[in-house]
């Protein structure tokens, strides 16, 4: 590729380091490389981002920033709340290759001892969990949902999620079919209607 200065845009710096981090993890991609890739030095990539940690922080809120804007269209475009649930648990889960998911599960790692990188998880976290929150709050208000503690009961959705996608897609002991399915049955306990009503 032929070397381009500073006309090469963040959001071109952001979609390759992505495309790095999903093929080599977060911990394991590199300014130089993202530089290579796009065919510019590495002092470019640094004006557009102080630091590694930096450039990392930001390209995976570039990458899930698409899963969330997917979530908050779902909870925009659906006003039944049983039917705006269905639909977010959908949307939170891995689905197709789940690069999100991957991301997701390799910043968990790197978040322990990386500040920049545990800021963004923790508040992309907060973002989902708080959809999460209105759509049973709104169903509980509405008549359509039993739940005396949303909060919890988002918790703990929230954790079987997670929980299970790592089973998912790390460890392998549980099947797509199984995470929809437990993760389901328990969403409909959490808020006292019938599985079959998130299918």
């Amino acid at each position: 590729m032929a070397r381009r200065g500073v006309d090469v845009r963040r959001e071109e710096i952001l979609a390759a380091t992505v495309e790095l981090i999903d093929a080599n993890g977060l911990a394991q991609t590199r300014v130089k490389d993202v530089a290579s890739v796009l065919g510019i030095s590495a002092g470019l990539i640094f004006y557009h981002f102080e630091t590694k940690d930096a450039l990392l922080a930001a390209a995976f809120r570039h990458a899930v920033r698409q899963d969330l804007l997917r979530l908050e269209q779902t909870e925009t475009r659906y006003a039944d709340p049983v039917e705006r649930l269905r639909r977010m648990l959908a949307v939170y889960g891995p689905q197709g290759r789940a690069p999100g998911w991957r991301l997701w599960i390799d910043a968990w790692a790197l978040a322990q001892r990386e500040p920049a990188i545990r800021r963004v998880l923790r508040h992309l976290d907060d973002e989902w969990r708080a959809a999460l929150l209105r759509t049973i709050e709104g169903g509980v208000g509405a008549g359509k949902f039993r739940c005396a503690d949303p909060a919890a009961a988002v918790a703990r959705i929230g954790a079987l999620l997670d929980g299970l996608s790592v089973a998912t897609l790390v460890y392998r002991t549980v099947s797509r079919t199984q995470l929809r399915t437990w993760v389901r049955e328990a969403t409909a306990r959490e808020v006292a209607i019938d599985p079959a009503l998130l299918d």
